[in-house]
């Protein structure tokens, strides 16, 4: 069978025999000097300024959409646009900490908002901000969203789980908005088992992030803010540990989850490189079984998660997902398909926007492995099965 998922990490049994020796060797476990490294390490990696390590990918989108209400980047009311086609956890945020969410519909060819679906929608409504997804490692043309939102005072933020390493004209997806939010799963890019990372250039905001993480506290920040914020708020030391200035959570990683990712890490370009040769063989097989395939022309590298395969007729998916599970091929639906069909999104007693190409992905789609430890033997099959579809 071809797994979505073969092993816990890349280089598996090195890394898990490295993991045995950290976990004898270390007296300290929870977040601590480990995640510091990692962080820098993550952050010099993803060419960003700060970089604040977390619990989990979900966290670090609750962290994020937290942080910007607390700066005041964001207030309660206003209107954040998402794409449709994403995961419940960048939707799920919005609705807790009363925004408005706002669905946005995405191309076939990518699978992701295009900046024509952005300037249509803001002609009849105004947006404080959009959290777009950058999905299953692809992009629109994410530049030109970018720079709409800067002319218009829109706030770009980025989720990145799903994309770390791709590039759109050099640039990594995850550095066109003001922060981006990345998952460190075990299925993904990535492993450190659970873990998330929120990267900004922002220093405000960098701050605030810290604190949102750990519980509100001035702990972790840099000793100049920190002892600016004690005296603002006129904090007595004895008090110092214990004074929560903000709205938060316990967010935090394990020194376990730090010692993964920077193990891990030295291996991220090698594992990005495979990917991206997988799917530039996967993704030409999808096409010429007839399935719509995806542009990335105009990508200069693809860190694909999965090979998605969409069908404009309900009866070609099913004859080609039946083949895929008989021939004993693993496969998902692509992510959460159109967020808005979701029961939890329904409940909310939202409008439910038209939105014709999140309905095609959700219905007619799926996607099967790349991962990079593929075999060619692995490849073949699926080559093989396409071409039989």
């Amino acid at each position: 069978m071809i797994r979505l998922m073969e092993k816990s990490f890349f280089k598996n049994e090195e890394t898990k025999e490295a993991l045995i020796e950290f976990i004898r060797n270390t007296d300290r476990f929870s977040m601590g000097q480990q995640c510091a490294e990692f962080e820098t390490a993550f952050a010099k990696w993803q060419g960003r300024k700060y970089a604040v390590f977390v619990s989990s990918g979900s966290m670090a989108n609750l962290v994020l959409i937290q942080s910007l209400l607390n700066s005041g980047k964001l207030q309660k009311g206003d209107k954040v646009g998402f794409s449709a086609v994403t995961w419940p956890t960048n939707v799920m945020p919005l609705l807790q900490l009363g925004l408005e969410p706002v669905p946005l519909d995405c191309e076939l060819d990518t699978l992701n908002t295009s900046s024509a679906q952005l300037v249509e929608l803001l002609s009849h409504t105004d947006l404080k901000a959009f959290f777009i997804t950058n999905v299953l490692g692809f992009a629109d043309d994410i530049d030109t969203i970018a720079n709409i939102c800067r002319e218009r005072g829109i706030l770009l933020i980025e989720d990145n789980c799903e994309s770390i390493g791709t590039k759109l004209n050099d640039t990594k997806l995850g550095n066109f908005g003001l922060a981006s939010t990345f998952s460190t799963f075990i299925g993904h890019h990535l492993s450190t088992i659970e873990g998330g990372v929120v990267c900004t250039d922002d220093e405000d905001l960098y701050h605030h992030l810290l604190m949102c993480r750990a519980h509100g506290w001035d702990r972790n920040l840099p000793e100049q803010y920190k002892n600016d914020l004690r005296s603002k708020n006129d904090v007595d030391d004895f008090y110092s540990l214990y004074t929560f200035y903000e709205l938060a959570y316990n967010a935090r990683p394990t020194e376990i989850q730090g010692f993964l990712g920077n193990h891990q890490i030295q291996y991220l370009d090698q594992m990005i490189g495979q990917r991206h040769l997988n799917f530039e063989e996967l993704n030409a097989a999808v096409i010429n079984a007839g399935a719509i395939g995806i542009n990335s022309s105009h990508l200069s590298l693809v860190s694909n998660f999965s090979i998605p395969v969409v069908f404009k007729e309900s009866d070609r998916f099913e004859t080609v997902r039946d083949l895929f599970v008989k021939n004993g091929v693993e496969i998902r639906p692509i992510i959460a398909g159109n967020i808005l069909n979701q029961p939890f999104y329904k409940k909310q007693d939202l409008p439910l926007s038209r939105l014709p190409n999140a309905e095609i992905i959700h219905g007619n789609g799926f996607y099967f492995a790349n991962r990079p430890d593929l075999t060619n033997q692995d490849k073949d099959l699926l080559i093989k099965i396409l071409s039989q579809a």
